[in-house]
């Protein structure tokens, strides 16, 4: 198990520590609920240390990332962010991504953890255009500081005004006494904050001085658990469970990131799929009975034929009841459809709904 330069730290503040994507990662301190609640409704920091940085450099570096992503990477400007996905041969995602354009020619893209070396080597496989590549994945630290009062708890240890950095756009900066700090206004949570790219060296002292910060604001460290109950509450996909090299972007309702005005990897089959329709679906679902439904558990429809399967789910801590995504049936597939959760022996009943399940 790989550590991230800040385990020490999680092992001293007595979170529970667990193995994830190839490290030792805390996946809660106080409990999921606790934690979950303070980012919904105050600031909470999470060690996301994990995530793999690639740069990429060079006059032909954009085109490299059209190619390779669905998104239309031509439309970022110096600053700004953008969510994509690597689509596979097969109609399947190598990857979700996030791509920064830092400057002209100059992008950093953020990669799942898990799928560092799987993504590194999908990328260098297409990079017949000499575009200067560096995983940089093993030297950096991220830190996602979320929730509502992030920006005021964070305003005293940088220059910049927090409030105007908008959603998905970024300001490299002075933070927290070190200068050029990636600054970025993006997250997994759905109730706003920050995420700050710095060298693995520096993190240590950067989380101490987040906690001084913030100890007005009530801050505190928040764990895997509670990331993974606030992103479902968003509906945010999560690579291995919700989407993987079987899924298509389509069938994820990914087509907003699937830019077909541009040529890019498989993009000709996804075009068909798109114009002769999927056969399943990624939808939301609420259980109307107390139930949690589980990643593997089947989806069945009121006669108990198995109509799909639930690729996340979880008990709620803002709603208090079963909520999950799952691929289902075209048929099944519209918001109100009831549908079922095989829990064991029991068929609960749920209905597909509309994202988010949060609404803030």
């Amino acid at each position: 198990m790989k550590n991230t330069a800040l385990t020490h730290i999680h092992e001293a503040l007595g979170a529970k520590l667990v193995p994830f994507a190839g490290f030792n990662m805390p996946v809660q301190y106080e409990g999921v609920n606790i934690e979950h609640e303070t980012v919904r409704n105050g600031v909470g920091v999470f060690d996301v240390s994990h995530m793999g940085e690639f740069f990429l450099k060079g006059e032909n570096a954009l085109a490299l990332i059209q190619k390779v992503t669905s998104n239309d990477a031509s439309k970022l400007i110096p600053g700004k962010a953008q969510y994509s996905c690597m689509p596979n041969a097969d109609g399947g995602i190598v990857d979700d991504l996030i791509i920064y354009m830092i400057s002209e020619n100059e992008y950093m893209l953020v990669v799942n953890a898990s799928n560092i070396e799987k993504d590194w080597n999908w990328i260098s496989q297409h990079n017949d255009l000499g575009v200067e590549m560096e995983n940089r994945s093993d030297d950096w630290s991220l830190l996602a500081i979320q929730g509502p009062k992030a920006a005021e708890a964070m305003q005293s240890l940088t220059s910049v005004n927090l409030s105007t950095i908008k959603f998905y756009t970024f300001e490299i900066t002075d933070f927290a006494g070190l200068p050029n700090v990636v600054v970025s206004a993006t997250g997994y949570t759905g109730s706003g904050g920050f995420e700050i790219y710095v060298k693995n060296e520096d993190v240590e002292a950067v989380w101490k001085k987040v906690f001084e910060a913030g100890a007005d604001w009530g801050i505190k460290p928040i764990g895997l658990a509670a990331r993974d109950t606030l992103r479902l509450e968003m509906g945010y996909c999560l690579y291995g469970n919700d989407i993987n090299d079987t899924t298509s972007p389509l069938e994820a309702g990914l087509g907003w990131i699937t830019k077909f005005t541009k040529d890019f990897v498989n993009a000709e089959a996804l075009k068909k799929q798109k114009e002769e329709g999927v056969t399943r679906k990624l939808v939301a679902f609420e259980l109307t009975e107390r139930g949690i439904p589980r990643q593997g558990y089947d989806l069945v429809d009121a006669d108990g034929n198995v109509i799909g399967n639930v690729t996340s789910g979880t008990m709620s801590p803002s709603l208090n009841k079963g909520i999950g995504l799952g691929y289902v049936t075209i048929a099944n597939s519209k918001v109100d459809s009831e549908i079922f959760v095989q829990i064991r022996k029991k068929q609960v009943p749920a209905k597909v709904v509309k994202l988010p399940f949060y609404k803030g």
